[in-house]
């Protein structure tokens, strides 16, 4: 009897049953080699991939976040503010108090009598410039703009603009170390640089109790610390240059209360001076009608 099925020769089912078997074994080898290929790349990413971090920045692990202690003070002495200084700057230098004032049009430098809260000496910034923190280094007086990148420098004797430079960032607050100048822009970031050329020299991130911390604004070197006023807020930071870390806290908003109920006008906390030689502390605010000498407790 004769079948009508179809027979495959021999030759071809050896070649059929060859190329099935080595597709079925290159599957398997394609297989493995992807796995092995993922393998690799998680190893790689785990042991190798790490961020690259910058010089000027100071990382910190949950490990090295502390609490910050609570700063109290004590009110030593009042004294009288011009309601119209919008005060972006305070500093005490040789026993005189220096002031840098705000907005548009009102932007100035001062010298003003404590005691009366008058000023002494003054120029009036050009209208285009919003004026912000001051700072003064080997007789010197650094005045930052805000939005318009600029910072003058001025002689101590006579207030005259003797250079500018430029600032990449906004201009908050300004003081200094006794060698370099460092400025806060608003953020969580302390700039460092160097004077005469205005050179920046390293970037410092402020942590507060392990988050960043934000909205600094005025300045002031005080024993080896960094204290700065939080905008809109009635706190003020202690904090520790080499680390970034914020170490103590203030809340002024005892002050703050007392000042808006003799002048519902006045605006936020805003200014810090030190007075190196006789180691008192002042506080004020912009167009508050009241300096404080405060006094922190141990």
């Amino acid at each position: 009897m004769a079948f009508n099925n179809k027979r495959i020769p021999e030759n071809r089912f050896f070649s059929y049953f060859c190329s099935a078997r080595i597709k079925h074994f290159m599957k398997k080898v394609f297989a493995v080699i992807l796995s092995l290929a993922l393998l690799v790349s998680l190893l790689y990413y785990a042991f190798f991939n790490k961020p690259v971090i910058p010089n000027n920045t100071v990382t910190q692990t949950k490990t090295d976040y502390i609490t910050p202690s609570v700063l109290t003070y004590s009110i030593i002495n009042t004294y009288p503010h011009d309601t119209a200084s919008f005060t972006q700057g305070l500093i005490i230098y040789n026993n005189e108090l220096y002031e840098g004032t705000g907005e548009n049009g009102h932007s100035k430098l001062l010298k003003v009598d404590m005691k009366t809260g008058k000023a002494e000496k003054e120029i009036k910034l050009e209208d285009k410039y919003f004026g912000e923190g001051i700072t003064i280094l080997n007789d010197t007086i650094y005045q930052l703009t805000w939005q318009n990148n600029v910072v003058f420098a001025y002689s101590l004797k006579d207030f005259k603009k003797i250079k500018e430079f430029h600032l990449n960032t906004e201009g908050w607050g300004i003081t200094s170390d006794g060698k370099n100048l460092i400025v806060s822009d608003g953020s969580s970031n302390l700039y460092f640089y160097e004077p005469s050329a205005f050179r920046l020299l390293r970037t410092q991130s402020v942590t507060d109790a392990g988050a960043l911390a934000y909205n600094m604004n005025e300045l002031e070197f005080i024993d080896g610390y960094i204290y700065a006023n939080q905008w809109q807020l009635p706190y003020i930071f202690k904090i520790d240059p080499n680390s970034g870390q914020v170490v103590g806290k203030t809340d002024l908003t005892e002050i703050w209360n007392r000042i808006k109920v003799k002048d519902p006008l006045a605006d936020v906390p805003n200014g810090i001076a030190y007075d190196s030689a006789s180691k008192k502390i002042y506080i004020t605010g912009k167009k508050w009608p009241e300096l404080y000498e405060i006094q922190f407790g141990k």
